[in-house]
């Protein structure tokens, strides 16, 4: 990572400050106001960051996984902003700053070394919507499966929801009544981002090796999690009282994402993929 590695320790010690203090904070102001400040810190230093790489490289760094691991650790906290503004999920902004902080330790532990090139198939004006849909996309699904996790096996604890019992779409009742509608509302968003990411995908396919889908690993296990996330979708629809099903499926989709984005790359049949870069 070089000289940039100092400024990734800032955002992920901020972050865990950030995350520390939410915890802590009960009602009291000075302490929120606090994570506040630690958590917009983050954002504007990793933002900043990632467009100073972006102007030194002269290109979007999206390339490799490292460089879409920091757009993921920008956009989680973001969603989770999002949240706790909205409804808040005290809880969800906690969890997704830890999960981006664990991202940048990643990278922190496995440096890159940044260069300019971008081989040709890159060169597209589908290559920048593309990726950054499917890695909002993922955030927005990563903050959902956090969502089925807690539903799943947490407990309210000292993060517990800020604010009233009504749920992102007017729904009341328990807690789990709550996620379970936070979760269907953020798996709408980020399924719908995540199909338009993959359309966006096949027309840059179509444009730059003359097909619109060949099932290349990465285009096979896109499909898969697309399927698994609609699955969910189904469930919800025709069960909605099983909550406890529909949270596994929604763990379960969020892992066929993390073969999907990093785990297709150890695959045997990578080699000789066309979404591999390096």
């Amino acid at each position: 990572m070089g000289s940039f590695g100092p400024v990734l320790w800032v955002t992920l010690v901020a972050w865990c400050g950030a995350a520390a203090l939410y915890a802590l904070a009960g009602g009291r102001r000075p302490v929120l106001l606090a994570a506040h400040a630690l958590t917009g810190l983050g954002l504007l230093v990793l933002g900043g960051f990632l467009g100073h790489l972006w102007w030194q490289l002269g290109r979007p760094p999206m390339r490799s996984l490292g460089e879409t691991r920091l757009w993921y650790s920008l956009f989680l906290p973001v969603v989770g902003a999002a949240c706790y503004l909205r409804w808040g999920y005290r809880w969800l902004l906690a969890w997704s700053l830890l999960v981006a902080a664990v991202f940048l330790g990643l990278n922190l532990a496995r440096p890159e070394n940044f260069d300019r090139a971008l081989m040709p198939a890159l060169q597209s004006p589908w290559f920048i919507p593309h990726v950054i849909l499917f890695i909002f996309s993922y955030s927005v699904l990563g903050a959902a499966a956090l969502v089925a996790a807690r539903g799943l096996w947490g407990r309210p604890g000292p993060l517990a929801d800020a604010r009233g019992s009504e749920g992102p779409d007017g729904t009341g009742g328990s807690a789990e009544i709550r996620g379970a509608a936070l979760a269907d509302q953020l798996v709408r968003l980020g399924f719908s981002l995540f199909t338009i990411a993959m359309l966006f995908g096949a027309l840059w396919a179509k444009e730059a090796w003359g097909h619109y889908w060949t099932w290349d690993p990465k285009e096979t296990w896109a499909f898969l999690a697309w399927v698994v996330y609609l699955v969910y979708l189904h469930l919800r629809h025709v069960r909605p009282r099983d909550l406890r099903t529909a949270n596994l499926t929604l763990v379960l989709a969020f892992l066929v994402l993390l073969v999907c984005w990093f785990g297709v790359n150890y695959l045997p049949g990578a080699a000789s993929s066309v979404h591999v870069y390096s």
